[in-house]
């Protein structure tokens, strides 16, 4: 079997969680070293070191300013006739033959239009409404994305498949460097992410208060840690003691800030799939997060599960894992044995699997 790939994504400058995705599930292909020639196409010059070498792998590198996707890549395709393509990490072109696979990571600016400008989410739905009708099988990142898709795109649920991501375990390195680096306390609650409406911000804050009002003398304090988003609001922490907000953390000390945590508090309204859930286990961090779209399939019984609308319910959550060093130990460890079952050498398997029962 040939195997196209679109790796574009792969080669910009700061990598995205979907490009993440792309580069971590090529290079996982590569490595498990399949019965099947793959070619991967990019639309600017890897790095030599980028992906392990191969035999079985070519690249191509087909330069192109705009509408790379519709127009080079489009042309190789019709040129080479894989029987395979697979769009790991943008859409599928307008027109090219044969079969096709593309991953769908979530529906957010369909379940959550809100938290996307106008311009990006016309561009999201359109796009994503095309690939999964015109791919032949389509990868969701959760049972949760694939109900959506069916749920607002009509995709039949047999032509989809879900691949759980990779996640590795962040290195976690120097716990009090970091610490002195964002002047953050010795005890603090984290949020990890875009400072957007979708991450429940607002109500994350309004918890935290509420459960420093019920401790007056704990001096915990919450790090809303991440770049501002769109419809990023600063009334969202107004007034609120002991609420910091680092900015944007470089990756090579999120290890360390998840380690150094009392809790991740990741109550988002939507996740298509929530990497912070994972790497906070990978660390070591007990996890509060919602019962709703993908957590609980990430989470399992490894985490605490709150209702992302009820501030009551994730202050009481706070307060449990703050007063009980027995509950935060179990939640270490059921976390570390959950975290482990998603492993990219696992989700290229799976994607494999769904190649060959698509083309059989």
């Amino acid at each position: 079997m040939r195997l196209a790939i679109d790796a574009s994504r792969t080669t910009v400058a700061r990598l995205t969680g979907t490009e993440h995705y792309a580069v971590e599930m090529i290079r996982a292909l590569i490595r498990l070293q399949p019965d099947l020639d793959i070619t991967l196409y990019f639309r600017d010059q890897p790095p030599p070191d980028l992906l392990p070498p191969s035999e079985r792998v070519s690249q191509r590198v087909i330069p192109f300013a705009r509408l790379w996707t519709h127009v080079r890549f489009a042309a190789a395709l019709w040129r080479d006739r894989p029987d395979w393509v697979w769009v790991p990490a943008h859409t599928l072109p307008a027109i090219f033959p044969g079969s096709a696979a593309v991953t769908v990571h979530d529906l957010g600016y369909r379940v959550f239009p809100q938290a996307h400008p106008p311009a990006q989410r016309l561009y999201l739905d359109l796009t994503t409404r095309w690939s999964a009708a015109r791919a032949s099988l389509v990868l969701a990142d959760s049972r949760a994305t694939a109900a959506d898709l069916t749920r607002l795109y009509g995709t039949p649920a047999e032509k989809i498949r879900v691949v759980y991501p990779g996640v590795a375990a962040p290195a976690v390195g120097d716990v009090a460097a970091v610490r002195r680096k964002y002047h953050l306390p010795e005890h603090y609650f984290l949020f990890l992410g875009t400072l957007q409406p979708r991450k429940n911000i607002a109500r994350i804050a309004q918890a935290y208060r509420r459960w420093r009002a019920d401790r007056p003398g704990d001096p915990a304090a919450l790090v809303l840690a991440g770049g501002q988003g769109w419809l990023y609001d600063p009334a969202w922490t107004a007034g609120i003691d002991g609420v910091i907000l680092p900015g944007y953390v470089d990756d090579a000390d999120k290890g360390a800030l998840y380690a150094g945590a009392l809790a991740l508090i990741f109550p988002s309204l939507y996740e298509g799939f929530g990497f912070p859930v994972l790497e906070a286990m990978h660390a070591g961090t007990p996890v509060i997060c919602s019962r709703t779209s993908s957590l609980p399939e990430l989470a399992g019984e490894a985490a605490l599960l709150v209702d992302p609308l009820d501030v009551e319910a994730i202050a009481a959550a706070m307060g449990q894992i703050a007063g009980d060093a027995g509950l935060r130990e179990s939640l270490r460890a059921k976390g570390f044995a959950q975290a482990r079952q998603f492993t990219w050498e696992a989700a290229a398997r799976s994607a494999l699997a769904a190649f060959a029962e698509g083309k059989s």
